[in-house]
């Protein structure tokens, strides 16, 4: 794995800390925390590449199984694959030439859990 990654959430991180928006207003601290998330998947082609890391077999698929479903070059690509494990979304890993991807499902989940309705 890269060292360079984002470890996002952890226990001390203001992202790891959110609850539903319908349950209480974030603090600036956390919503300072989720904006690279939200802005990392708020792109239709990141967005995609997320989708489709996710229902690869094994959750985690190299950037030679993403190409093909793009009219992009694999430059870009591998750039917005960039973003998304910049960002904290996504880890990689170099396997001999080729790099693979695999979803953070802590960095999911605080996505996820932002958006859940608050018990009543």
């Amino acid at each position: 794995m890269s060292n360079s990654s984002l470890e996002l959430p952890l226990a001390d991180d203001p992202a790891a800390r959110c609850v539903p928006l319908t349950r209480e207003p974030m603090d600036a601290e956390q919503a300072g925390a989720v904006v690279p998330l939200l802005k990392a998947v708020a792109d239709p082609v990141r967005l995609r590449l997320l989708s489709l890391v996710l229902a690869h077999e094994g959750r985690e698929a190299c950037v030679c199984d993403l190409t093909p479903h793009f009219e992009l070059s694999q430059p870009t690509i591998s750039h917005h694959l960039k973003v998304l494990h910049d960002s904290g979304l996504l880890e990689r890993e170099k396997r001999g030439t080729w790099v693979f991807y695999r979803a953070r499902p802590e960095a999911l989940a605080t996505l996820a859990g932002l958006f859940v309705e608050a018990d009543a």
